[in-house]
């Protein structure tokens, strides 16, 4: 499986110009291209191929005095950058296709060097790990990085980040094999929330942090310095700088949150079954903001790589459903509640029921249910899957590895 490991790196100035350079230049490679291909199908040509463009905007382009300076970066950032717009391409045709899974994906668009994150990628002929904690890029010089973690393996490519606080990353593929975990009895379902992030079925709660909310009022602050700012002056972009950073931390503060709830429960239990929510749809209601806050569906996201990483059963249960309407001790339908009520009594067996402690008990009911029927889903009334479940690429994971279950590989010494 392919892991992907963060880092944070503290270039130079002179790096940073050249870092700004290769970043140009892929965009410029990139919209060139787009441009390109776009033209040809408004004019009814046929889809131009990779290997011409590669020709004309790359090879051809660094020969005359107006891209004379595409030649100033190493050669493998534009090559990815045609590369990446290949696969922006299928991944839309893909879609258009209904052989892509999720969310339908629009056409690839023109970059800005206004966007708020700017990236380049290499592959290994572009950079290498070097022997006194740096790591080489090519035409940008030995990058000081800090290692909060060693590397699996040996990388297989890099992707080098500017994010909109001026911070830069470094983040490596690697691919390494599944961690196996110790066997343990215990199961657990997960019901979500917002005045309780998490209940588990065994009746333990989580709290929900709120960092955003925490950090409501300094942000009211920085904005309120943004906008009395003259537009395009240096005193403007410092102030959108400062609102960008706050903005950084609180969704590093819960990333890393994330990341360690999601490692605990993971550990904890053989199989985790979490009740599928519609997070677009929630996120246009007057809960939105706190929606957003809670992050349900990185989370989720992170328990259901972790789970495929360390061996553990993980299902979805449909967000149809009804987990909060049945009681979890007789089974019984006692109808819809509004959310105001948490505590209810069943009207069959007369049983006290806390209303998400009851949703997470049936949420692992439910979960049990599907996996032994071979599924990875609730089916809907029609006997379809209300939507498949498939394996994310992990994302930046924070914290540090178990004690003695990493080896190095490639990475100098820490």
């Amino acid at each position: 499986m392919q892991l992907r490991y963060n880092y944070r790196a503290y270039p130079d100035a002179s790096q940073r110009r050249a870092l700004a350079q290769a970043f140009g230049c892929a965009r410029v490679v990139w919209n060139d291209c787009l441009r390109d291909r776009k033209e040809a199908h408004a004019a009814g040509l046929p889809y131009v191929k990779s290997a011409e463009l590669s020709r004309l905007r790359i090879t051809q382009a660094k020969r005359t005095e107006e891209r004379a300076w595409l030649a100033d970066v190493s050669a493998v950032v534009l090559q990815q950058s045609l590369r990446d717009l290949d696969t922006a391409y299928k991944n839309f045709f893909d879609s258009l296709r209904g052989q892509r899974q999720g969310r339908k994906v629009g056409p690839p668009r023109y970059k800005s060097k206004k966007d708020s994150r700017q990236s380049i990628r290499l592959n290994t002929n572009a950079f290498s790990l070097q022997g006194d904690g740096t790591v080489y890029v090519a035409k940008v010089g030995n990058l000081k990085v800090v290692w909060s973690r060693r590397l699996p393996a040996a990388p297989t490519s890099l992707t080098v980040t500017k994010d909109s606080a001026g911070r830069y990353f470094l983040s490596f593929v690697v691919d390494t094999g599944p961690d196996i975990l110790p066997e343990v009895e215990a199961a657990s379902g997960v019901d979500l929330g917002l005045s309780a992030f998490a209940v588990l079925s065994d009746g333990r709660r989580i709290s929900n942090p709120r960092f955003l909310r925490r950090a409501e009022k300094k942000l009211r602050c920085l904005q309120r310095e943004l906008s009395r700012k003259a537009k395009g002056s240096k005193n403007r972009a410092k102030a959108r700088i400062k609102v960008a950073r706050q903005h950084a931390k609180v969704a590093d503060r819960r990333r890393d949150w994330h990341h360690k709830v999601s490692t605990q429960i993971i550990c904890e239990n053989q199989a985790v079954y979490v009740e599928g929510l519609s997070v677009s749809g929630l996120g246009r209601t007057r809960l939105a903001k706190s929606v957003h806050d809670a992050g349900w569906s990185a989370f989720v996201s992170m328990l259901e790589y972790k789970a495929v990483k360390h061996g553990r059963t993980f299902a979805k249960v449909g967000r149809a459903f009804p987990s909060s309407r049945v009681c979890s001790t007789c089974g019984f339908q006692d109808g819809p509640k509004p959310l105001h009520v948490r505590e209810w009594t069943c009207g069959a067996c007369g049983t006290r029921h806390d209303r998400d402690q009851n949703a997470a008990q049936n949420v692992l009911f439910e979960g049990r249910r599907i996996v032994a029927a071979g599924r990875v889903e609730t089916i809907n009334a029609c006997g379809a899957p209300i939507r498949r479940t498939h394996v994310p690429a992990q994302r930046g994971e924070t914290g540090s590895p178990r004690e003695g279950k990493t080896t190095q590989a490639g990475v100098p010494e820490l």
